[in-house]
C-alpha cells in the first residue's frame, strides 16, 4: 500500500475533546524523546496508549505501530481513533495498516508538531 496523501482539514474542523487530548498525548510523545513522530490511540474502552518512533539498528516501529501494539499488548480489540504527530505531508502505509487491524473506520488525525491539524483520514 502506497503512503497515503492526508486530506486537508477544512479551516473550522474542531476536534472533539477526547481526539485532541489524543493529539496532546501524541504530540508529548514526540517532543519527549526528539522522535520523528508520536502517536496515541484510544481503544474501546476510552483507555489512550501514546508511542514514539522507534528507530534501532535492529528494530524499526512507526509511532503508531506502537501506539497500537502496547493497545494490543494491554488487552484492546478495537481501536476509536488515532492521532499522528508527524512533520510528514503523507501517512505512512505502515502505520496507516496497524491502525486499519483494528478498526476500519478509525479516523487518524494527522498533526503538524505544533498540533495543527493537517486532515483526518478516515479510510
Amino acid at each position: 500500500m502506497p503512503d497515503l496523501t492526508i486530506p486537508g482539514a477544512p479551516a473550522d474542523t474542531e476536534l472533539s475533546a477526547e481526539d485532541a487530548k489524543l493529539v496532546t498525548l501524541a504530540r508529548g510523545a514526540r517532543a519527549r524523546v526528539g522522535a520523528a513522530e508520536g502517536a496515541s490511540v484510544r481503544d474501546q474502552d476510552g483507555r489512550t496508549y501514546a508511542a514514539a518512533t522507534v528507530s534501532l539498528p535492529h528494530l524499526r516501529l512507526t509511532a503508531l505501530q506502537l501506539a497500537v501494539a502496547s493497545a494490543v499488548a494491554a488487552g484492546a480489540t478495537k481501536l476509536e481513533a488515532a492521532a499522528l504527530a508527524t512533520g510528514a505531508a503523507t501517512l505512512d502505509a505502515d502505520s496507516h495498516a496497524a491502525v486499519r487491524d483494528l478498526a476500519s473506520d478509525a479516523p487518524v488525525h494527522v498533526v503538524a508538531p505544533d498540533g495543527t491539524l493537517l486532515g483526518t483520514v478516515t479510510e
